[in-house]
């Protein structure tokens, strides 16, 4: 069994031109120089497997980020409801303070109306 230059040469340039990797076509030009079966159909394997890994790798760094995504939409979600149980708890102090000072208030008309009615009087 002999070598066939031309047949190792064109599967060679295939592969090249397929996989785009000097390495897989010098080596599909090899196996089919000595004679090796269809090398287009494993060219076409081999070029279908790379496109399927680059999409499942693909897929996997979109999921990622995805996570990522959403785990810096809960930090935000979770600062501002934070913030707003802070303003919430600052509201309610300040309708308490304007609650005592209403108080105060009308506590100092009652002795203010009694101090008058004590000098009218």
């Amino acid at each position: 069994m002999g070598f066939n230059i031309g047949g190792g040469l064109l599967a060679g340039i295939t592969g090249l031109l397929e996989t785009g990797n000097p390495i897989a076509g010098v080596a599909m030009g090899v196996a089919r120089g000595f004679g090796g079966g269809n090398v287009t159909g494993e060219v076409g394997n081999t070029a279908l497997a790379a496109l399927d890994a680059e999409n499942e790798a693909f897929q996997i760094s979109m999921y990622g980020e995805q996570i990522h995504h959403q785990e810096r939409m809960q930090a935000q979600s979770q600062a501002f409801d934070e913030m707003m149980d802070e303003k919430s708890e600052q509201m309610r102090e300040v309708n308490t303070l304007r609650d005592v000072q209403m108080q105060q208030r009308k506590a100092d008309n009652q002795i203010t109306k009694k101090f008058i009615e004590s000098i009218t009087g």
